[in-house]
């Protein structure tokens, strides 16, 4: 009887051991990595490619603390910065939706049933497994660091975290609904989403408004199924693009005036510079976001043809560099954007080009996201990441 017993038990133990999260992930960690090298003083005159590796679920390279992280298939790898050697691995049974850093960390956002709907944090130096929730976000979101929540993107629901993946907010179409009538409107749909100084901003198409609609809501409310709202407000347009927020300060583009209009904390038009974007830069971006980047000197918005410098105080235009491939990034004390066969050093208060650096992209010739880690410099080229130094 006893004997029984314990076999049932095992039996049992057996089967919900084969069916578990556990036995579909790999985690491979590592001791922590030796300290990287340190930046040159400027940046070098020649780059040369140390080595590239596909990582498809990264939008913008992943470099946080002294590891390179990229995502493919259903694997996150920390690298080396130097080598490209894969020093941990975590890996699932399920596609990576997307990977991105966050709180120094690696946020991996994987797809399972019908929504990316598992969330696992990871130290970028050993590759440990630091929290993991369950969430709602939609098939191709990206998520937005604001450099203290994170924010998923999608077409009916936002949602943010906090640093222990706890989410801290949720607004548009609710799953699961237990507590009806929290959130402000209902059968919008959303097309661009930034988020910036505690606040998390969307521009909505909604059946009864003319134009499209700006939204602007703290990204911690009282209540995370009830969205406290800073203010709405039908803006002049359609095909509005939310390009970032900054103190009080938001900054909308609005191809069809050719306008980048500033609104203040009540959301009133402050001021409006002209802005001309081609018709090729007015298509909706990957994930809804603007390829934009953040530095001490301000933001560095890519429209897609080029590279438009904000203030940091206001966003108000400094200067526009045409011809660009993506944003600007600090790297080696100076600024560098990516342009056709290389890069371009900047002076970062006039946006003068001070010298072109030669990159072999080996063909590809679409945009590329950088970023910086010690001494190496690294490219997103679509689905390849590459390091340069």
């Amino acid at each position: 009887m006893a004997a029984g017993l314990v076999v049932a038990v095992l039996a049992g133990a057996a089967v919900v051991w084969l069916t578990s999260d556990s036995r579909a992930t790999v985690s491979e960690t590592a001791a922590a990595a030796p300290t990287l090298p340190d930046a040159p003083t400027e940046v070098p005159g020649t780059l040369t490619e140390l080595w590239r590796a596909a990582s498809p679920a990264t939008p913008v390279p992943v470099a946080e603390g002294t590891a390179v992280v990229t995502g493919n298939g259903g694997e996150v790898a920390g690298r080396d910065p130097m080598t490209g050697q894969v020093r941990w691995r975590y890996a699932r049974d399920l596609p990576l939706c997307t990977v991105a850093g966050a709180w120094s960390k690696a946020v991996a956002l994987y797809h399972k049933d019908v929504n990316c709907s598992e969330v696992t944090q990871l130290d970028p130096g050993t590759g440990k497994r630091t929290a993991l929730r369950n969430g709602d976000a939609e098939l191709g979101t990206q998520l937005i660091d604001d450099g203290s929540y994170v924010t998923t993107t999608g077409t009916k629901l936002l949602n943010t975290w906090r640093d222990d993946l706890v989410r801290s907010m949720e607004y548009g179409e609710v799953p699961a609904l237990m507590n009806p009538n929290k959130q402000p409107r209902t059968g919008c749909t959303y097309s661009s989403v930034a988020a910036g100084s505690g606040k998390v901003g969307v521009v909505e198409q909604c059946p009864a408004d003319p134009a499209d609609r700006l939204t602007l809501m703290k990204a911690t409310p009282k209540e995370s199924d009830q969205p406290e709202v800073s203010y709405s407000s039908v803006t002049a347009g359609r095909g509005v693009r939310l390009v970032a927020i900054s103190g009080d300060s938001t900054a909308v583009a609005l191809p069809e005036q050719n306008l980048l209009v500033i609104y203040d904390q009540d959301g009133n038009q402050r001021t409006a510079y002209p802005l001309e974007l081609p018709p090729a830069d007015r298509g909706a971006p990957q994930g809804k976001v603007q390829p934009v980047t953040k530095s001490t000197g301000g933001f560095y918005w890519f429209t897609g043809s080029k590279t438009v410098a904000l203030s940091r105080d206001n966003l108000s235009p400094l200067w526009t560099l045409n011809g660009t491939l993506g944003p600007a990034v600090g790297f080696a004390g100076q600024l560098v954007v990516p342009v056709p066969g290389g890069l371009a050093v900047i002076e970062e208060a006039t946006g003068r080009t001070i010298r072109t650096i030669g990159v072999d992209r080996h063909g590809y010739a679409g945009p590329v996201r950088l970023a910086a880690l010690g001494p190496v410099l690294l490219e997103q080229r679509g689905d390849t990441l590459a390091a340069l130094r």
